[in-house]
Order: C-alpha cells, then sequence, then structure tokens
C-alpha cells in the first residue's frame, strides 16, 4: 500500500520530529497500540489503523500477523467493556426505578419514569405500557414516550388483538421484527391504523403480572427493521416487574385510604355516643397492648368479651356455622346468626376461624365494628404466629441438618444455637424418622399431605424442645428423652400423634437413645440410619403406622441396631435371670441353658445337671416367674435361647454353662 494511500485512509504518517496520535508497529509488542485505544476508548474502526500503518510502512508478514491477532483481542476486550458498562447501566436504572417505587407518591410518575428509561436502555424510539380493563374485556394505553400520534396513544386492544391484545392474553412476551407482515397475531383495522401512524415496524412487548395475573403490556418499538436480542427482552421484563410492583403498591395505598375513610366514617358515628366512644376507645387500648405484649388470640377474645359485656369465643373455621361465616368472608363484616354474631377471621384468600359473639343479638353498628376490628386483629396475630413458627421451623430443620451432615463440628457453636431454640444437646435423645404410609396417585396431594407432616413435626419439636427436618421423602426429629420414658413408647407416641395430624398413617421407627451429641460428628448420622432400618422393618412386618425402635424386634434388634448392642439385647431377654443368680447365688442360668441343650425335657435335663427332677422343676418355675409365663412360647424361647449364647460369647473366662 503507498504512503498516499494510507494518508487517504487518516492514517497519515507523521512527519519527523512528530509523534504518531497511536502507537507504531515497531514502539512496542503488537499489543501496545490496542491497549492505548482501549485506554482512550477509541471506536472500533480505530482499531484497523495499526494494521493499515504496518502494510503501508511494508512490515513483516509475522509483525501485521501479530497485529491482526492483537486487534481481534482488543476488539473483544473492547465488547466485553461495552457489555459491561451496558449492564452496569441497566442495573443503575433498574435501582433508580427501585428507588423511586420505594418513595411512591404518583402512580404516573413512576410508571412514566419506568417507560423513560426502558426507551433509553433498549435505543427505542418509542416505548410506552398498557393496563387491562376487566370491565371492558380490553387493555388500554396508560403511558406512551416518544410517540407523535394521537390515535396510536388511544389505541384500546382487544384481548388477543394486536402484539399487545396477544401478550396480554397469553402471558408471554412477543417480540416482531416487522410488524405489518407479522401474522402470528391478529390484525385490526384500528390498531393497524394507530400503529401505521405512529411509523412503528419493530415491537416488543412483555407481559405485567401480579401472581398469575396480567395487568397489562410493556413495549419498546423502533421504526426501522429491528431484533431484539434476548438480554433486552429480559431487561423489559425486569423493567415489567417493576411497573407491576408500582402499581400493586398504588393499589394497596388506594385499599388503605378506603379502609382508612372507613375508620373516618366510624369515628363520625362514635363522636354522636359517648358511651361507645369509652368502649371503642377501650378495646383499641387493649388490643394495642395485647399487641404489644405478644398476646394471642383467645387473649383477644377474652378482651372483647368484657368491652362488648358478652361471651366472644375463637373457632376454628370447620367449627362455625357454614352460611354465616361464608357470609361474613363475603360481606367483610360480622353477620348475625341466631342470637349470636359470626366475624370472619381472614387473610387474603385464606379462612383462618371465626370470632363468635354469643348470646347478644342486639348488637349496635359501632360494637359489630368492634368485633371486626378484632378478627381483624386476630388474623394479624395468626399470621405473626406462623410466620415465627415457620422461621423457627426453619432454623430447627437448618440445625439437625447440620448435625445429621456433620457440616459444623464446633461444639460450642452447636449448642449456642440449640440452646437459642431452648434445646440441650448434652440431654439424652432419639432420633425418630417418620414417613407417610397413605400413598396416593395424586402427586399435588401427596405434596401437600407430606408439607402437613413436616409443618406436624415441626410443631410436636418445637414444643418437646427437639428438632425436625424434612429428609429422604419424609421427616427426622430429635426429641430428648425425660423421665421413664423410652425410644419405644417415643416413637409410637410420635406416629399416633403425626397419624392424627395429617389423616393419613405415619411410621415411626426410633434409633437407641444417644448422648453428648456434639461429642462425635456422626452421632446423630448413625443413629438416624438406625431409625430408618426399623422404619423399614415396620414396612416388611407389615406394621405401617405404628412406631417402634431396635429393642422391639428381639434378636432382630440386633441387625438394626448401630451399635450391635448386644448386652442391651441380653440384659432385656434374661436380665432378671442372671440378677437373680447374682444376688441369690443360684444357677438358674445354668439349669436354663441344659433345659433348652435337652430339647427342654425336664428329665434330660436332671441327668445333665445331675439334680432332682423336682430341682429342675422348682428352677424353672422361678424363671418362669422372673420372664414370665410364655417364656417356654416359640419366639421368647428362640430369643432365650440367643441371649444365653451371647451371654456366653460376651465372657469366655465364665464356667461352663452346662456339662
Amino acid at each position: 500500500m503507498s504512503r498516499d494511500h494510507v494518508q487517504s485512509a487518516g492514517l497519515e504518517a507523521p512527519a519527523p520530529g512528530r509523534s504518531r496520535p497511536v502507537a507504531g508497529p515497531e514502539s512496542g509488542g503488537a499489543e501496545t497500540p490496542y491497549l492505548e485505544l482501549l485506554a482512550r476508548g477509541a471506536p472500533a474502526e480505530a482499531y484497523e489503523q495499526p494494521v493499515l500503518l504496518a502494510r503501508a510502512e511494508g512490515r513483516p508478514a509475522e509483525r501485521i500477523a501479530a497485529l491482526e491477532q492483537a486487534k481481534l483481542l482488543a476488539l473483544r476486550v473492547r465488547a466485553e467493556l461495552e457489555g459491561r458498562r451496558r449492564r452496569e447501566a441497566e442495573l443503575s436504572a433498574l435501582f433508580e426505578t427501585a428507588h423511586d417505587l420505594a418513595g411512591l407518591r404518583d402512580l404516573d410518575a413512576v410508571l412514566q419514569a419506568i417507560v423513560q428509561r426502558a426507551r433509553s436502555l433498549l435505543g427505542t424510539d418509542v416505548a410506552y405500557l398498557s393496563l387491562n380493563d376487566p370491565a371492558r374485556g380490553d387493555t388500554y394505553m396508560r403511558v406512551t414516550e416518544g410517540s407523535v400520534s394521537a390515535r396510536f396513544q388511544q389505541l384500546r386492544l382487544g384481548m388477543g388483538e394486536g402484539l399487545g391484545g396477544l401478550v396480554a392474553q397469553t402471558a408471554r412476551p412477543y417480540v416482531t421484527d416487522d410488524y405489518f407482515s407479522d401474522d402470528r397475531f391478529q390484525h385490526t383495522r384500528a390498531i393497524d391504523a394507530g400503529v401505521h401512524d405512529e411509523g412503528l415496524v419493530a415491537i416488543l412487548g412483555v407481559p405485567l403480572t401480579l401472581g398469575h395475573t396480567v395487568i397489562g403490556v410493556l413495549f419498546a418499538a423502533d421504526r426501522r427493521a429491528r431484533v431484539f436480542e434476548r438480554e433486552q427482552i429480559a431487561l423489559l421484563g425486569s423493567f415489567a416487574a417493576l411497573a407491576a410492583a408500582a402499581i400493586d403498591t398504588a393499589n394497596l395505598l388506594a385499599e388503605t385510604r378506603s379502609a382508612l375513610a372507613d375508620l373516618e366514617h366510624a369515628n363520625e358515628i362514635i363522636r354522636d355516643r359517648s358511651g361507645v366512644i369509652e368502649r371503642a376507645s377501650d378495646v383499641h387500648d387493649r388490643l394495642a397492648e395485647l399487641v404489644l405484649r405478644g398476646g394471642g388470640v383467645h387473649d383477644v377474645a377474652a378482651a372483647v368479651s368484657e368491652v362488648l359485656d358478652g361471651q366472644v369465643q375463637f373457632t376454628e373455621a370447620d367449627a362455625a356455622p357454614a352460611d354465616a361465616l361464608k357470609s361474613s368472608r363475603a360481606e367483610g363484616h360480622a353477620v348475625r346468626h341466631g342470637d349470636d354474631w359470626i366475624a370472619a377471621v381472614a387473610a387474603g384468600d385464606e379462612l383462618l376461624g371465626a370470632l363468635v359473639l354469643r348470646g347478644h343479638p342486639g348488637l349496635d353498628p359501632v360494637d359489630q365494628r368492634t368485633l371486626e376490628r378484632a378478627a381483624m386483629v386476630t388474623s394479624l396475630l395468626l399470621l405473626a404466629r406462623r410466620s415465627a413458627a415457620e422461621a423457627e421451623q426453619r432454623v430447627r430443620g437448618e440445625l439437625l441438618d447440620d448435625l445429621l451432615d456433620a457440616r459444623d463440628r464446633d461444639p460450642r457453636l452447636l449448642r449456642d444455637r440449640a440452646a437459642r431454640l431452648h434445646a440441650d444437646l448434652d440431654a439424652t435423645h432419639v432420633v425418630l424418622a417418620a414417613r407417610l404410609e397413605g400413598g396416593t396417585d395424586d402427586a399435588e396431594q401427596e405434596a401437600d399431605t407430606r408439607r402437613r407432616l413436616w409443618a406436624a413435626a415441626s410443631h410436636l419439636a418445637a414444643t418437646r424442645h427437639g428438632l425436625a427436618a424434612a429428609r429422604d421423602g419424609g421427616t427426622v426429629l430429635l426429641l430428648p428423652l425425660t423421665g421413664d420414658d423410652t425410644a419405644t413408647g417415643l416413637a409410637r407416641r410420635t406416629a399416633r400423634h403425626l397419624g392424627t395430624a395429617v389423616h393419613e398413617p405415619v411410621s415411626v421407627g426410633a434409633s437407641a437413645p444417644v448422648e453428648r451429641l456434639t461429642a462425635r460428628p456422626d452421632t446423630v448420622a448413625t443413629a438416624y440410619a438406625e431409625a430408618r432400618r426399623c422404619l423399614d422393618a415396620l414396612r416388611l412386618l407389615g406394621r405401617s403406622g405404628d412406631g417402634a425402635a431396635a429393642e422391639d424386634f428381639g434378636f432382630l434388634g440386633l441387625l438394626l441396631a448401630g451399635d450391635r448392642d448386644v448386652t442391651g439385647f441380653v440384659d432385656r431377654t434374661i436380665g432378671p435371670v442372671v440378677c437373680y443368680d447374682e444376688r441369690r447365688g443360684t444357677e438358674l442360668v445354668r439349669t436354663l441353658d441344659a433345659y433348652f441343650a435337652c430339647g427342654m425335657s425336664p428329665a434330660r435335663t436332671k441327668d445333665e445337671l445331675h439334680v432332682h427332677v423336682n430341682t429342675v422343676a422348682q428352677r424353672l418355675e422361678r424363671v418362669g416367674r422372673l420372664l414370665g409365663d410364655d417364656w417356654q412360647s416359640p419366639a421368647r424361647a428362640l430369643e432365650i435361647q440367643l441371649a444365653l449364647r451371647l451371654l456366653r460369647l460376651s465372657d469366655p473366662s465364665a464356667p461352663p454353662l452346662t456339662h
């Protein structure tokens, strides 16, 4: 390439004694000129200059190739930096919009700001927002930015009509790079005329949703053909979410103002009756005090009973008169039922119960309002208690997960976390594995039952100062063992309690009692494995809906127990006989062993022991009194023989049991 060619390309070689605007090919490594370009934020076309200059000066091919490679890398870095700056601007705009939303005073101003920022960041000619009109069944323009057509600004779109109507109907984003040639949506004369007046070609629309309900659509559009990238669609969706939140907040504020207006009306009525003013003030003070000191729903009922001079009770939803409760919930007011008044206690779509004022048919409007406010306070207390319980359940579950997974091995930290939950990890505990037995083909119903099982187990753990967590498709509990309680008794009571709570059979397997849970990281995990083996054994033995520990399965319990408690099995099976021999110096154990060795024949046993047959009979009678009348039944006899053998194996130095 000639020097004149380089000059015509805007790359004139510098005169002697003058510095280059961009570092030349020989001024350093191939990357040097590109670093300078990156540093000053040069446009993309400037990155061709070092290569063109090198060619014009006749540089070696290797040098030119190195510059080409450095150019590609520099352009990639530039693109990455541009992307980061663009994302930073997007996040900044989202943050600013969220900040505006937090201080919401004027909904129109917030929506206008959202539309303006969406247009600016996506670099479109027009941005606009439409809202659904449930009364007319269509959607209408609410805010526009960059629009010049009055007809376009006043458009109304039926559901499914135009791109916006399709988005509103399907709750999915749609994009078209050429509106008039796109046949995926229904074109109408009015909509096409408005779009034509505005000169729009490429349009992107994303839904504004509250929950599962579409309330409108946010658009970005250009007056030329354009392909919207996936990141731009996601960005507009983020702005749509903020717009939906703003609308929801504004609606809530409107509802609050409406509620305040109702209170104003109630206060006007109260001012007309001095006696009612005193009662209303009294109930207000009482309820406020109850809320502040953490009172419960029954405390609210008692306080309102005194103010209304009647008996007010909180009842579960299924215990209240169904028709009256339904009417109260629908109307939002207390309703009369015979001589009683019913006020529904509800939160959103959930019915939590009812406040019932009994034997008080002549209730004036202000006292009726007092009962309704008490129902509202009751619902708030129930929701607050539920939220606190759910938070505590999560914390208890996380601690038990840490104990099971041995993730946190600092005993002091584990004890501190447990102490905040009123649990003592140094006490003796039992690990319980609980599982639903009533299977169903309905996955949603089964999931709901599992949630109820988890909730019931968490409540039981909280009341027993234990822990609970969802695990392996069931629930695991860690409960303290108190007094003369046993692992078996605790397992059976837990199975009955949980089964009653979820109205389904629940099987519970229990570990042997464990102590010093923080001494070894695997203590709780080992006990949980034992509890699960007992749970599986219950199912295999057809004892679904029951509770059991390893000690309930006789010699099979040795296989189920995590530590193979041989001594415990021997003690449970023939312990009274061994203790009797130790205290009195008798030979009941030896006689018992010889009796089984001789095929349970007293005659052969007396020959084996070289004693009179009456002596054998007397000893066996004593054994029966110590072990129970059924000690010779096949199942008991098998366990006793196994215990005798284990006793012998556990103490090889002892004298032989039989000759």
